[in-house]
């Protein structure tokens, strides 16, 4: 059996600091430093599509964050899109918190295990209110709130309609303009 080492936030942020990581496409999740995979067409013309048009939607309420570090408990992963609370200039000197954080959403094709166990678990342990997963390989959109331990208590899969997101009740959001693929 091996024993793999646990990386702290402090010591990853070191690695990154000294150039060890420079290059290397990876992200902290849960103690391990973790590659990440590489982005298709249909994940990177997603992933711009649905940051473009919540940006249209959240204009003066809340940053759209695309594909950078937000800081966790023993995680620093880089989610497809956090929408995070403003101004912008609280991100100067360190990326954003879970109190920052709105809703994360991840865009899923190679990694829709990862992201529908993993991270879902290790999002609803930091009391991230809203996470969302759009399922390429199978056109929906997964949306879990109600975060409790490890778990979130409410799971709910669309393909059509409107959602509104926790933090943003009279806001409309089409599943459409999510599920663009």
């Amino acid at each position: 059996m091996k024993t793999l080492y646990k990386w702290s936030v402090a010591e990853y942020h070191q690695m990154i600091d000294t150039g060890l990581l420079a290059g290397k496409p990876v992200e902290l999740l849960e103690g391990e430093i973790i590659e990440m995979s590489p982005e298709g067409i249909p994940h990177s013309f997603t992933n711009r599509s649905v940051g473009n048009y919540l940006r249209q939607l959240l204009q003066g309420k809340a940053l759209i964050s695309e594909a950078h570090p937000i800081t966790l408990d023993n995680s620093e992963p880089e989610p497809d899109i956090a929408v995070v609370r403003l101004p912008d200039t609280i991100y100067a000197t360190h990326h954003p918190y879970p109190q920052d954080i709105y809703w994360i959403i991840e865009v899923a094709d190679q990694t829709l295990k990862k992201d529908l166990e993993e991270k879902r678990i290790t999002y609803a342990r930091n009391g991230i209110p809203e996470y969302w997963v759009i399922d390429l390989p199978h056109k929906k959109l997964w949306v879990f709130k109600e975060p409790q331990q490890n778990k979130y208590q409410n799971c709910a899969e669309f393909t059509t309609g409107k959602i509104n997101p926790v933090t943003f009740p009279d806001l409309d959001v089409e599943v459409n303009k999510l599920l663009i693929i």
